[in-house]
Parts: structure tokens; sequence; C-alpha cells
């Protein structure tokens, strides 16, 4: 039998050649559910504004497992001790930590599955995966879920300054073009220690803690927080929302067999049998699009015309404000709505609707960014900063919008 070489190297336009530090991760990335994320766009429907934007959940699972090595050398260099165990549960942990996204990744969170986020999906994914793997995830799934004591390790996964974050900030400023959100990872990375099992950043590490979380906070306003992104995964949301009520009125609809599993069963965290979940790793980006392009030719006038929007671009106005939207110009577009088409109130909130967006860079309540002076001493990055804008950046800034329909439909 042909022996497989599993020492390959991805080259990747962000860090160079890439190489798989052992045969289980090469194993986990050959695995159906791994591959799977290459049909997943990183950033949803965002690429109907930044045309680039067009890299797959795969590119940065493969991003964040490299600069997962990068930290465990500089942790190692600096004296702190990992074990070869708990370095390996690192990289299947950061490796595995998005599998659980859905179509569009976050644009269709919580629509496909009744109340069940990523990080859940991904969980079970990964205790499924253990089950196949002769239980050598166990460790990963103790640090992915928190619960492993040595907490450096955990926020290494989870954390404000996480391997999740280092990638797709730079990885994803790349792929849009927007220059405000390429950080410097791997300096980043070069400041980590760890002070009583926690990390730190040392404090000559300061000024790049401060642009990655300004970079942070750019981000979301100019790209994840577009308006144009918004709207777009607004009206996917509700695509999959009349899909289903029209499933349970027995409309005939045309839809892969995955996703018409979803469309006729209402699943939550319990239903989440062994048997779903295979289901669930059977869609993909491809599945929701060819479904679209199908369905903008159904007879419901709800449905045909959502999916119109999305799959020729024409989408619903859309307008941000800094205060939250009265009553009366939402139902003022309703009305105008309803008499134009003689649709129900109902139909007619399809196409207009409020909602608030929120943007908070640093969060304190979470845990903190703590500094490493040279005495020894720590304290929270917002203390230690000169910087007159940080403070402002650990603070939600909330905005408001309204979607409705262009004068024509």
């Amino acid at each position: 039998m042909k022996t497989q070489n599993k020492l390959k190297i991805f080259n990747d336009p962000i860090y160079g050649f890439i190489t798989i530090p052992n045969s289980l991760i090469f194993d986990l990335i050959e695995h159906k559910y791994f591959q799977r994320l290459r049909r997943i766009t990183q950033m949803g429907l965002s690429y109907l504004v930044y045309p680039g934007a067009h890299h797959t959940r795969f590119h940065h699972a493969i991003g964040c497992m490299h600069l997962m090595k990068k930290a465990v050398d500089v942790l190692r260099f600096k004296g702190v001790n990992i074990s070869s165990d708990e370095e390996n549960a690192l990289y299947v942990a950061i490796l595995l930590h998005d599998i659980g996204h859905g179509p569009f990744s976050h644009a269709m969170e919580h629509s496909i599955v009744n109340g069940v986020s990523h990080e859940q999906i991904s969980l079970l994914f990964m205790e499924q995966l253990n089950k196949e793997f002769n239980s050598s995830l166990t460790l990963a799934i103790n640090i992915f879920k928190g619960e492993y004591p040595r907490k450096f390790l955990c926020q290494l996964i989870s954390g404000q300054l996480d391997m999740d974050r280092a990638d797709y900030l730079k990885r994803d400023s790349f792929y849009t073009g927007v220059a405000e959100g390429n950080v410097n990872s791997e300096r980043l990375i070069t400041m980590l220690n760890v002070v009583d099992e926690k990390l730190v950043v040392e404090e000559k590490g300061i000024y790049s803690v401060e642009k990655f979380l300004l970079a942070r906070r750019l981000m979301y306003w100019q790209v994840y927080l577009h308006k144009t992104s918004l709207v777009a995964e607004q009206l996917l949301i509700r695509v999959l929302k009349r899909a289903k009520e029209l499933v349970k009125a027995n409309q005939k609809l045309h839809a892969s067999s995955a996703l018409m599993y979803f469309l006729n069963n209402d699943i939550t965290l319990k239903d989440f049998s062994e048997d779903t979940l295979d289901v669930f790793a059977r869609l993909d980006d491809c599945d929701i699009v060819a479904a679209m392009k199908e369905w903008q030719y159904h007879d419901d006038f709800v449905l045909s015309n959502l999916c119109s929007m999305i799959v020729n671009r024409d989408l619903l106005k859309i307008k941000i404000k800094k205060k939250p939207i009265k009553e009366h110009k939402l139902d003022k577009e309703v009305d105008k709505l309803m008499q134009a088409y003689q649709i129900t109130k109902q139909e007619a909130a399809y196409f207009v609707f409020a909602g608030d967006i929120a943007n908070q860079a640093y969060r304190t309540e979470d845990q903190n960014i703590n500094m490493l002076y040279k005495n020894g001493k720590t304290g929270d990055i917002v203390r230690a900063s000169d910087h007159f804008n940080l403070k402002s950046l650990s603070k939600p800034v909330t905005k408001y919008y309204i979607c409705y329909p262009k004068p024509k439909l």
C-alpha cells in the first residue's frame, strides 16, 4: 500500500510557506468536515462591496495554525513551559475553532439552525472527530472550551489577542484592500509573554497593541459593518426565514437535500444528533447560491424579490443614524409598499425593517490586555497607554439603521 507524504507545505499569500506540524494535523485537514471550509466564504457577502473578499474559512484556519506555531516558539524561547501535548492541542484547537460555521459564515448563523452558535457546532464537530481519532482531541477540546487550568493556552485560542483575531484582521485587510486593518501580527506575537499562567504583552509592544485595537475598530466600521454588507446579510437571513415559512405552508421549493432538511426541520442544539451533524457538514455557500438562483423565479412575491436582490446586487436602500429609528418612519415605508404592490403588512415587513449595530474594539469586561513592565509588574493597557483614543476604544458605539426599497422594487 502506498504511503502518503504528510509533511505538506501551503503557499499562503500572507505568510509565505506554511508547514503542517504533524500527521494528526494533516489528517484533520484532509477530513471532509475540514475540507468543507474551502466552500465557506470567510467574509459572507462582503464581496458585494469588496470584490477581492472571496477568501475562505479554510485559508483563515491554516493561517491561524501558522501563527499559533509562532506563538509557541516565542513563549518557549522566553522560558514558558509548554509540553508537546499542550502544543499539539493548541494546533488542533485553533485549526478547528471555526469548523462549525455554516454557509456565508456569520451571515446565516442562527438562520439555518435555531439559536445555535457556530462555536457550539464547532464543539460538536470536534467531539465527533475525537471519536474518529481515538480521543486524541480531548485536550484540545478542554482548551477550546476554556476549561484548561493554564489560562494563557485558552487565551491564545479565544481572547483579546488570540491567534484568530491576529489572522483575520491581517487576512481580511489583504483581500479587501483596506489598508487600515493591516496589523503586524508577528510583531505582536513576538511581544507576548506569560505571568501567573496568564497572557501579557511586554511593555515595548504597547504601540503594536494600540495599532491592533485601532485596526480592529476601523475594520468593523469600514468592512464588517459596512452598510451594503449589512443590508445584504439581512436580506439573506430573510430569504431563509421566508423559505421556511413557504415549506411549512406546503409550497414546493427546489433546493439541495441538505438545505431542504434544515428548511423542513426546526433544529435546536438538543436535536443535533450525529446524523444531523453529517447533514450540516454537507451544507456550504454553493447550496444557498444555487437555491437563490432558482427561487428568484418563484411565484412568491417576497421570496423571488429577496433572492433577485442578492443575486443581482440590487439591494434595499439603507440609512445609518445616530439615534433609534422612529416607528412612524417604518410605518410610512411599509404603507407605501403595501399600496404599491397590494401585499400584506407581514410581507412588506420583509423589505422594510430597522436594527442597530455596535462596535467595541476592546472589551474591558472580558479578558483584559495586560502589559508587563520592566519592573515585573503588570497593568491594563488602558492605564498604561498614552494614546488619547484608547479609552474610547473600550466604550461600545451603537448606530441604528433603516432599510427600505428603492423607488422601484
